[in-house]
């Protein structure tokens, strides 16, 4: 009787990257594997990885050198490396870390099963020459196009391996826009949409399995476009307004959302959307950067802080209600204090719900990585400044919650005995002493207590 076999996958980085170790779980599950929640347990372990952030590949490195450890003890155990540390290493990983198997990109993970049976040729080929496997040939994918990966990864109906009541559905990946920093359109490629019927059918496919929560997700998720996808769309190009119209319609779901956005393509149906969709949440993630012109300029950003703050106005007048969130990067070469400022002089004129702020980090191979840099201690200082402002809005918006009644969204058990945790209409973290019968349900809470990044309250009526 066959042994049965398992893996672990961790997983660094965006949504995307979650999404994207979900479907290699699948793939595996086919093949065999069953997932485990430690490497030590397992006789595959993928890393699943993030190139966005400093040091992302020494990080992986590190994380290799412990897991040679374990692959010392058991040398049949495969190792893989994932995402996009894997799509800019290449070969050069094989290098660094013989320990590891395979190395494949973001737009490469559907091939998994192909992947093992090269694998197992070239172990079984190491065998018969060496009289061990240790000196076998790993294998390396990181060139497949996006439309292919599209075509190929959904010919079977997804089967999630964790029950959730919210799903991600990939739509749209890379990125055209080419920000001086970011390293996206060289890791995940150019942007590419996938069919709106293919979409619809998998969330279709989500709805019948319990699903009600689905978050589109996209490098530049408003990008996404697709053509005369429906008979009875009367439009040349249906854009991700559209489709969430479209969305809305299937049976069993309840609230839709959508990440990551530009500020370029939020165009008019988008916004109309808002206005007009109830399933559509109160939530938007609207990435900025900084408040400076010029700044903006510098990163390729393809608009001001103007244009950004007028298109807030637009947004907030079709939802009054909308949580807005965004990203900021401080210390960008060339930043002197008075742009800083200019940052911090937006933030105030917006108001955010929540925020993500990091200092500059050189990525290389992107133009802004070429710069001169500013000094760390100056990078520190100006995100501190930034973050007591942010902190400070999230904190002001979660109060403004006390004593509300919102819909909650239950997805899993809290880590204290009988607490439950969901998810308000503005993504908040909300705990409430309940049991395991209300997951999966949308129920009315009455909030009594607001906390810096959370809030507590009682499911109303019990």
């Amino acid at each position: 009787m066959e042994k049965h076999k398992s893996v672990f996958i961790k997983t660094y980085g965006c949504q995307m990257n979650v999404y994207d170790s979900e479907r290699m779980g699948e793939a595996l599950n086919m093949a065999g594997y069953h997932p485990v929640d430690a490497p030590d347990k397992a006789d595959m372990v993928i890393l699943n990885t993030c190139h966005i952030r400093e040091k992302a590949a020494e990080k992986v490195y590190s994380e290799l050198g412990r897991l040679k450890k374990l692959k010392d003890i058991n040398e049949d155990m495969i190792i893989g490396v994932a995402g996009c540390v894997a799509q800019a290493e290449g070969e050069e990983m094989l290098s660094r870390a013989p320990t590891v198997d395979m190395v494949f990109g973001p737009q490469t993970f559907q091939a998994l099963p192909d992947m093992l049976e090269e694998l197992a040729d070239n172990r079984a080929e190491a065998l018969e020459q060496n009289g061990h496997i240790k000196k076998a040939k790993g294998v390396v994918r990181t060139s497949f196009p996006a439309e292919e990966k599209f075509a190929t990864l959904f010919e079977t109906p997804r089967q999630p391996l964790v029950r959730s009541p919210a799903a991600f559905v990939t739509v749209q990946e890379g990125c055209d826009k080419f920000c001086t920093f970011c390293v996206v359109p060289y890791t995940r490629g150019a942007e590419v949409s996938r069919a709106a019927l293919e979409i619809e059918a998998e969330v279709i496919s989500l709805a019948q399995k319990g699903v009600s929560e689905i978050t589109l997700l996209g490098q530049n998720v408003n990008a996404w476009h697709d053509v005369d996808a429906w008979y009875d769309v009367d439009a040349d190009d249906i854009g991700l307004g559209q489709l969430l119209r479209r969305l809305a319609q299937v049976d069993g779901i309840e609230r839709l959302r959508y990440t990551t956005s530009h500020p370029r393509d939020m165009d008019d149906a988008l916004i109309e959307a808002h206005a007009d969709l109830p399933e559509l949440m109160p939530y938007l993630h609207l990435p900025v950067q900084a408040g400076s012109d010029k700044i903006l300029k510098s990163m390729n950003r393809k608009h001001t802080a103007e244009d950004y703050i007028k298109l807030v106005d637009r947004i907030r007048a079709a939802r009054p209600d909308i949580a807005l969130s965004s990203d900021f990067i401080v210390g960008f070469p060339g930043e002197t204090e008075e742009d800083f400022t200019a940052t911090l002089d937006l933030v105030k004129q917006v108001t955010y719900a929540q925020a993500y702020s990091f200092k500059y980090s050189p990525r290389p191979g992107t133009p802004a990585s070429e710069e001169a840099q500013i000094d760390e201690d100056v990078k520190s200082e100006r995100l501190a400044r930034l973050q007591d402002v942010l902190n400070a809005q999230q904190v002001s918006f979660n109060a403004s919650q006390a004593g509300e009644t919102l819909e909650v969204l239950f997805e899993k058990q809290g880590k204290k005995l009988g607490q439950m945790v969901g998810r308000s209409p503005y993504l908040q973290t909300v705990h409430v002493d309940a049991d395991e019968t209300v997951i999966g349900k949308i129920l009315p809470v009455k909030i009594e207590k607001a906390h810096a990044n959370s809030l507590s309250g009682n499911i109303f009526g019990v």
